[in-house]
């Protein structure tokens, strides 16, 4: 009672002044299982085979201002808003678990909540459990990362230690937080990992930061495994440099041992936006609007990388998630619905589930402020694409 007057004064306090008040969850407020939910132990392989398709919660929890919102005291709504979205509602994956979804992938910045001691601030924490929980309650397969923390993570010799450091004490957080989920819950080690800037940062890095990637990944995986609860058993996905599918990326990649298990808990994650023109680019002059399941080109842009992961890895019993994809709402609509059924249809043959990158503009594919799709067409295609109809 005491803690409802003081959250009500302070309503009362913030019209009279004129600020915006936000209640922030206190710590021990973060609704998470208290013991570890029972867990099936299943291969990473296994586990992705039950994964239909999936879809981007993009430019929300991820969205920060290459400054630290520790510092500023942004409130929760305010970050989650930063970039133009609407606050995440369980609506929102309600509605896309009726539509034919289950999966979900929550990209998360964390800097941009961490003191300098890498400590997460509680009622962030909160809310991202929140959000989890809302993907939880519709039985969604959920990946949950660390997005845009270029800040701090860094893949260079100079960079590494302190980066390393950085990546562990933020992966502790993390995996103590949702050690008692069950499988379904997926910890995606980072997004596009890369060196901001860099000549090579699309084209799959250097020798020294491909290995200090692999460095990361083997942190990773052991700071999650001593975490307790289910995360001994957890199913972690790790990315190639800057999740790239070229053949330097793809090679340069080490799954890291993983000595608690004896079967294999590890996947891969690659983005890609194929064609790039059609699919990522829109008032450039490397843009193009149209797309043919009829020319080679058009289909080998996407079969090409597809198929290169898959020789690298799914053959080798590594599985592999396409954590982004999509095409611009600009594209014309008949010719993003031949290329969604293409893309996704051709994706599944080989075992790959895909994950759509959305957004209020741009990659408008699910508008979260009403819950519609802003095209059935799309959305029909993609379906028609999983279903082989």
């Amino acid at each position: 009672m005491k803690k409802l007057f003081t959250i009500l004064l302070a309503v009362i306090l913030s019209v009279i002044i004129g600020f915006t008040f936000t209640a922030c969850p206190e710590e021990d407020e973060i609704e998470t299982p208290s013991t570890p939910q029972p867990f099936n132990d299943i291969t990473a392989a296994q586990l992705i085979a039950n994964i239909k398709i999936g879809l981007n919660l993009g430019n929300t929890l991820d969205a920060h201002d290459n400054n630290e919102g520790w510092a500023k005291g942004y409130t929760i709504s305010q970050m989650e808003t930063m970039w133009g979205e609407a606050i995440v509602t369980k609506a929102n994956i309600t509605a896309l678990k009726n539509a034919g979804f289950n999966g979900i992938r929550i990209p998360v910045t964390w800097y941009k909540v961490a003191d300098s001691n890498y400590k997460i601030r509680a009622d962030w924490m909160a809310r991202v459990v929140e959000v989890v929980n809302y993907a939880v309650d519709n039985d969604m397969y959920i990946l949950l990362n660390t997005h845009h923390d270029e800040n701090i993570f860094k893949f260079t010799n100079a960079g590494k230690t302190e980066s390393i450091k950085a990546f562990k004490i933020i992966w502790e957080q993390i995996a103590d937080t949702f050690k008692n989920y069950d499988e379904k819950l997926i910890f995606e080690a980072l997004n596009e990992p890369r060196t901001i800037g860099a000549g090579h940062e699309w084209s799959g890095g250097n020798a020294e930061e491909r290995a200090n990637l692999n460095e990361h990944y083997r942190v990773f995986v052991e700071t999650v495994r001593a975490s307790g609860g289910n995360n001994e058993k957890r199913i972690l996905m790790v990315n190639t440099y800057a999740a790239s599918a070229e053949q330097s990326a793809i090679g340069g990649l080490t799954i890291p041992a993983d000595s608690a298990n004896t079967k294999n808990k590890i996947i891969v994650s690659i983005h890609s936006y194929a064609p790039f023109g059609f699919a990522h680019q829109y008032g450039t002059p490397d843009a193009v609007n149209t797309w043919s399941a009829g020319n080679p080109q058009d289909t080998f842009a996407i079969t090409d990388p597809i198929d290169r992961a898959y020789s690298t890895f799914v053959i080798n019993g590594i599985p592999v998630i396409i954590g982004e994809f999509g095409t611009r709402s600009e594209k014309p609509e008949a010719m993003r619905a031949a290329w969604a059924e293409f893309y996704v249809s051709y994706a599944k043959s080989k075992g790959i589930p895909c994950f759509i990158w959305n957004t209020a503009e741009g990659f408008s594919f699910f508008n979260r402020t009403n819950n519609t799709f802003n095209s059935k067409t799309v959305l029909d295609a993609f379906m028609r694409g999983l279903s082989g109809i």
